[in-house]
């Protein structure tokens, strides 16, 4: 299968086209020189898609590009960056699959459970309602209304992505320095649900979707069992034989990240209920089970 991938270098894509190097990849980097070093020589890396002039060569389209949402404040510039590192690529995408007479069978494009908003305990499958109401939802929104616009051309899928656990970077890794020093704890009154899942569960079920074609549209990719705040820092801090006993207020948080808070003080108890049915299959369907193996393949600086 040839595979065009924006976003290879980053973590979900730089671990599915280590894992799956059957197929044929060609990878949108920002630096091939960086890339080059990354990847095998039987990886083609291009900087542009204003090279290509349709999709004709690809079987397989996977878009997972975008500006980290959590690495910098918020501030009126950075929701640009943010908005347009997503939205620009993705009408791009969009614009050429228009132009090909011989699209990609599939239309694998990134977006965040974050489209569900703030909804406390409600259980969210794919089915739910989902409207604007604060910077997130506007983001993924407009994300997914642009890839839609490929549906006339190829089977489309919206990746609503959670969490991702992963010993090479993402927000565990960015958790882990307090929690060593035992002043890790749950955030805010620690009620908010957490909707996560395994780097590993994640990019299977990006092979699965490839090929799966009973699956479209919005598609919840998450482990089954979202967990509370407060769980989720328990179990951490008992798989790294940490005590977890600082709390993080809300007003604390939100001073120290201003808006951008909302992504660890928003609650979406999401579950993944369209790969569940397909019969997709979770290596890591426990978080317990999740961290110990995250936390076993850390770098030696990380551990």
């Amino acid at each position: 299968m040839k595979i065009l991938i924006t976003g290879g270098t980053g973590l979900i894509g730089r671990s599915f086209i280590e894992q799956f190097s059957e197929y044929q990849i060609t990878a949108l980097t920002r630096s091939i020189s960086k890339a080059e070093i990354l990847f095998p020589s039987s990886v083609k890396l291009i900087d542009s898609l204003e090279s290509l002039q349709n999709l004709d060569m690809f079987d397989a389209v996977i878009n997972l590009a975008g500006e980290p949402i959590i690495d910098k404040r918020w501030s009126e510039k950075q929701k640009q960056i943010i908005s347009q590192s997503r939205w620009k690529i993705t009408q791009q995408l969009v614009d050429l699959f228009a132009c090909s007479h011989k699209p990609p069978k599939v239309f694998l494009s990134g977006s965040a459970i974050g489209v569900y908003g703030n909804r406390g305990d409600k259980v969210l499958t794919e089915s739910c309602a989902v409207q604007k109401t604060d910077f997130p939802t506007a983001v993924c929104l407009r994300w997914e209304e642009l890839a839609k616009q490929a549906e006339p051309y190829t089977r489309v899928v919206l990746l609503r992505t959670g969490i991702v656990l992963s010993p090479r970077g993402g927000a565990l890794v960015k958790m882990l320095l307090p929690f060593k020093c035992c002043l890790g704890g749950r955030i805010g009154n620690g009620r908010q649900y957490m909707s996560w899942i395994h780097y590993q569960d994640y990019i299977n079920a990006l092979d699965y979707l490839l090929t799966e074609k009973s699956l479209f549209s919005a598609v919840n990719v998450v482990a089954p069992q979202a967990v509370t705040n407060r769980l989720f820092t328990q179990v951490l801090a008992a798989s790294m034989h940490r005590l977890a006993i600082l709390p993080v207020p809300r007003k604390i948080m939100q001073y120290l990240l201003g808006e951008s808070s909302c992504l660890l003080l928003d609650s979406q108890r999401v579950v993944p209920q369209a790969l569940l049915i397909s019969g997709f299959q979770f290596s890591f369907p426990s978080l317990k089970s999740a961290l110990i193996d995250v936390l076993k393949n850390l770098p030696n600086k990380e551990s």
